[in-house]
């Protein structure tokens, strides 16, 4: 008899209806081996040959979105998952599939804790978009969570899977001596702010994309940031009545001497030629590395049309024999690894600490929630600052004791008031 994972996902906006469907649709109908070999686990072809996978239900807040994820699945494999809609339909889930192997959430950035706890609760593994969460707090407990439970919960950082990053990680970087200094940019269009998302209120562009540079950094050197800076401006998106961030720049030092400054916005004009706009650089003692993300050498135009660039490498359909389309690329071996993960962990015995090194875990992640929860409170008094008049001097600081919100400003309230300790643990 063959295995099961029985999947639910929650989300099913512009990357849960798209990535995730997609990927788990292909799972649905021919299981996981054929994706092996991508991420370097093609030992465990035959092992997990005979795993199938279920999508069990789909969940969005609107029953609309819910019924055409639904409907979208169905027509892809011949299989109808329950559709589920409302503020927490994920406890309905939880309720009605007790079975449930993994809760994949793509949510709103800030409504990822209360699914991931309610899945870890219920002995389910997880597989969450970026960022985990927005709090060093609310990361703590999601990890001491699935520790308690031995539960996988493995964040879509798929930036770390792009064959150049890959690259950068295990050859370059190693050429190019002590890394000094860098820059990082993921700049969004800005339909995502002005259309597509409704909570950009609730977050900001260095929150939403951010983590995905940090994370990637810290994949490259594994070193934890000691200091940053953030500041962001709002003039673009308050003339459509958006009460949100346009932009963000964040400056993070790290151990091992690199400083790294990380650009983000959700302004792009719709006329740039691509996506997003998207790329990193750094430089050290004896090179350096620039890789493009946006611009890799492939554009095209025709007559009616602007000219365009396409990232193939993220996802891409592959043509089969019977006029239907795989779907592959490092945006689905993020979740390839994740459910290899889940995978081993329910049918071959292993640990949660043993299957750790497959995926971006929840620990690893803790680094980038970090800095996403500094930064925000660095941005917003920088702002406040800036508007007043007297400029942009506040900065966080990590170390032993744990993190520390340093603002000049509040010099006459005493050294105690400058600094404000956020967090009493190292992170």
């Amino acid at each position: 008899m063959a295995h099961t994972i029985k999947i639910a996902l929650v989300g099913a906006g512009m990357f849960g209806g798209d990535v995730h469907l997609r990927a788990y649709a292909d799972l649905q109908r021919f299981g996981i081996a054929g994706q092996l070999a991508r991420v370097g686990l093609d030992k465990w072809t035959r092992d997990f040959a005979p795993v199938q996978f279920e999508l069990a239900a789909v969940a969005t807040r609107s029953e609309a979105s819910a019924r055409r994820a639904q409907a979208h699945f169905k027509d892809w494999t011949g299989h109808e998952p329950r559709a589920y809609h409302g503020a927490t339909p994920w406890d309905d889930i939880l309720r009605d599939i007790p079975d449930l192997d993994v809760l994949a959430v793509a949510t709103p950035d800030n409504l990822h804790t209360a699914p991931i706890l309610a899945a870890l609760g219920k002995g389910v593994h997880v597989i969450t978009e970026k960022p985990m969460c927005l709090t060093i707090h609310e990361a703590d407990e999601i990890i001491a969570a699935a520790r308690a439970k031995g539960l996988v919960v493995s964040v879509d950082m798929h930036k770390r899977y792009d064959p150049d990053h890959l690259r950068v990680r295990d050859d370059i970087q190693k050429r190019i001596g002590a890394p000094l200094y860098g820059t990082a940019y993921l700049e969004e269009p800005l339909e995502v702010a002005t259309g597509t998302f409704k909570w950009v209120e609730s977050s900001d562009p260095f929150s939403y994309v951010g983590p995905h540079w940090t994370d990637l950094i810290y994949s490259y050197y594994h070193s934890k940031p000691v200091s940053l800076t953030a500041v962001g401006q709002k003039k673009r998106l308050i003339r459509d009545g958006i009460l949100a961030y346009d932009a963000v720049q964040v400056r993070v030092d790290f151990e091992n001497g690199l400083s790294m400054n990380f650009h983000n916005n959700w302004i792009t004009p719709p006329e740039f030629e691509g996506p997003v706009n998207q790329g990193h650089e750094i430089v050290g003692a004896d090179g350096k590395v620039e890789s493009d993300q946006q611009y890799r050498g492939f554009r095209w135009w025709n007559q009616g049309d602007k000219s365009r660039t396409s990232n193939n490498h993220f996802t891409r359909d592959v043509t089969r024999p019977d006029g239907t389309s795989a779907y592959v690329g490092y945006g689905v071996d993020s979740l390839t690894v994740g459910l290899a993960a889940v995978c081993r962990v329910k049918f071959h015995g292993e640990t949660r600490d043993a299957v750790a090194p497959l995926y971006p875990t929840a620990e690893e992640s803790r680094i980038s929630v970090a800095l996403i929860h500094a930064a925000a409170l660095v941005r917003d008094l920088n702002f406040t600052y800036l508007n007043e008049g007297k400029g942009a001097t506040v900065t966080a600081r990590f170390g032993p004791d744990g993190i520390f919100i340093v603002d000049p400003n509040r010099a006459d309230s005493g050294v105690d008031a400058v600094f404000q300790q956020i967090y009493d643990r190292p992170i």
